[in-house]
């Protein structure tokens, strides 16, 4: 615990010590975010502010990661998907800081997929992964094959899904907090099917949570610094393997509900627009819609947070209780 406590420190410090000279960098080299015309209108005083902040925690993670000598079986595939779609979100950042538009959409679905199958295959190889468990029911298997393609599938979408919730000042950041606690705490216990605890994973996470806490210094409203698509693609991808070899990758599921909620918006406000020619909400992903009924983006953030926490306490339940048989 001692460990895990000091990489949290350690991460927290650093990402706050950097974060000034960071912020001060992309100003000179113009690396500024560009808002989308069509957002919301108080989105537009955004404009310019440094973007790609998730560079910043992906180095300082992986530097410390290293320090500390953490690197076995059970974190070098979060490290590897960390950095590599961290280099895709980074490459979509510089673009839209130049042009405003960024990758195009289908560029980084390939890229996503070819890291996440990867990942995927070696998860499913190493740790002869048959089965995933599901909360209260126990163990369900599957062929491997299927594993692959779940896992891989689940990869793309919480990365995705991450980005997608990253469009106010503090929310993704703070939402991604409560979720790799709860995998931390996971991490620590008996894992059905691992049969045994990853402690160099949960110090992996705490890691990633000092330095998401680092982050929010400068991400809380006012944002001085964006997370960027470096930061939520890369932390959304990682999340999933963190699920995926703790053995628990269905309590993703409950443990991101905040993730599921925002991205079953946009996938029903594309299909109704589709279908029906009509839209659900004033806007999509779910937080802008809530803006533009009236509620504070403040408000917006912190009652995200606060579902964030009890979905992490469901999920730890939910997880003990089937880990107790009940």
């Amino acid at each position: 615990m001692l460990t895990i406590l000091l990489a949290l420190i350690l991460a927290f410090g650093g990402v706050v010590l950097l974060g000034p000279l960071y912020i001060s960098l992309l100003q000179r080299l113009g690396y500024g975010k560009q808002i989308r015309i069509d957002g919301p209108e108080g989105h537009f005083s955004k404009a310019g502010t440094p973007t790609m902040g998730g560079m910043l925690l992906i180095v300082v993670v992986m530097f410390l990661a290293m320090a500390m000598r953490i690197e076995d079986v059970s974190t070098l595939t979060p490290m590897l998907v960390l950095v590599g779609v961290g280099i895709l979100g980074a490459i979509d950042d510089f673009v839209n800081s130049q042009t405003g538009i960024g990758v195009r959409g289908r560029f980084k679905l390939i890229w996503q997929t070819a890291v996440a199958l990867l990942a995927a295959f070696y998860i499913q190889r190493h740790f002869d992964v048959k089965a995933f468990y599901v909360p209260l029911i126990g163990r369900v298997d599957v062929p491997p094959i299927l594993v692959v393609l779940v896992v891989a599938f689940v990869i793309v979408g919480a990365s995705n899904a991450v980005n997608l919730t990253d469009g106010l000042d503090g929310l993704a950041a703070g939402v991604l907090i409560f979720s790799f606690v709860a995998y931390l705490l996971i991490a620590l216990a008996f894992v059905p099917g691992l049969k045994e605890s990853r402690p160099n994973l949960a110090v992996f996470c705490a890691l990633i949570i000092g330095a998401l806490m680092g982050f929010l210094w400068f991400n809380v409203h006012p944002a001085q610094l964006f997370m960027g698509d470096s930061g939520a693609l890369a932390l959304g991808a990682t999340l999933a393997v963190v699920a995926t070899i703790t053995g628990q990758l269905v309590l993703l599921g409950v443990i991101g509900v905040v993730f599921v909620a925002v991205t079953i918006s946009v996938i029903l406000q594309v299909g109704s627009y589709r279908l029906r020619g009509k839209r659900i909400f004033r806007m999509a992903p779910l937080q802008h819609h809530l803006e533009l009924i009236g509620w504070a983006e403040e408000k917006i953030t912190v009652r995200f947070w606060i579902v964030s926490a009890l979905a992490g306490l469901l999920g730890l339940s939910l997880f003990l209780a089937s880990v107790n048989g009940l």
